[in-house]
């Protein structure tokens, strides 16, 4: 299966104060932290769901992602600050260090969370939830692990969530 590594999550959050949303994964993905920017996999289908959650076009380079997510009013970062891992396999984390959210929920203090997929769910309601006392909403995985949602579907699901949230206001 591989050994373990230990990573140190090497990357910022994306945020402002006009950040209505935040939506936190468990960690980048090899392929993420090669490319050193969040759903970094080619067949993760987090920004064209979110584009098309928003009707804009799918962002190609990370400055476009960027640029898209601050002007879709989404905040990006992940659960885990640093753990141990093998691989991109969700299943092997252990030794978990929780990412400090308060840098934007302070920013921000009306932003609604939610966890991209059952593992930044449950590690977030095991780390963060007991500190912020703030529940996320759990959306399905965007992953390409998660196979038995199509895009279609992902992309309405998170419609029906994020939709109200990020018009609202």
């Amino acid at each position: 299966m591989g050994e373990y590594t230990h990573i140190i999550h090497s990357f910022e959050p994306i945020y402002n104060e006009n950040s209505r949303v935040l939506i936190l994964g468990s960690l980048p993905s090899v392929k993420s932290r090669e490319e050193r920017f969040y759903y970094g996999h080619p067949r993760n289908r987090f920004w064209k769901v979110t584009a098309t959650l928003v009707g804009k076009p799918v962002p190609v380079t990370t400055e476009e992602k960027k640029a898209f997510l601050l002007d879709s009013r989404i905040a990006v970062w992940d659960v885990i600050a640093e753990c141990d891992i093998i691989g991109s396999s969700d299943a092997s984390i252990k030794n978990v260090k929780a990412a400090d959210i308060s840098v934007i929920t302070a920013l921000c203090p009306d932003i609604a969370i939610f966890a991209n997929g059952g593992t930044a769910s449950a590690l977030y309601d095991r780390h963060i939830l007991p500190i912020t006392e703030r529940p996320a909403v759990r959306l399905p995985s965007t992953s390409p692990a998660n196979a038995a949602w199509s895009t279609e579907r992902l992309t309405e699901e998170w419609k029906r969530v994020l939709l109200p949230v990020l018009f609202h206001n």
